[in-house]
């Protein structure tokens, strides 16, 4: 699952960087500021991905890495819920997005936790 996460984010990190913001569904042309910060913001998403492939053969001991990076993506998903209470439903994959950020990210947690535990 961590590895199934890791390169979803590194994907569709990697596609927001080159596609920016008109390859999102439902998006046409957007302000170049907007697409300035578009494409800033999925480096980050990028990057995120990258440091949890990493983490995925050492998940028992990289506990620190693992809660930072999913801990800013459950900061996400609740940053989310803000754009929807602020300007509504946004497409249903960002719903779906928004259930594994506030849903799965905080089991896969939990599961880590777990390993760290019984390893050491």
């Amino acid at each position: 699952m961590l590895a199934i996460l890791a390169t979803v984010s590194v994907v569709s990190g990697l596609w927001g960087m080159v596609a920016g913001p008109t390859g999102l569904p439902g998006v046409g042309a957007v302000h170049p500021t907007v697409d300035s910060e578009y494409r800033f913001a999925n480096a980050f998403w990028f990057a995120a991905g990258i440091a949890v492939w990493w983490a995925v053969p050492r998940v028992q001991r990289a506990t620190g890495l693992l809660r930072a990076v999913l801990g800013v993506v459950i900061v996400g998903g609740l940053a989310r819920l803000l754009g929807i209470a602020v300007s509504g439903w946004p497409h249903p994959v960002f719903l779906g997005a928004l259930g594994i950020e506030l849903v799965v990210v905080p089991m896969v947690l939990l599961w880590q936790a777990r390993v760290a535990e019984v390893a050491s």
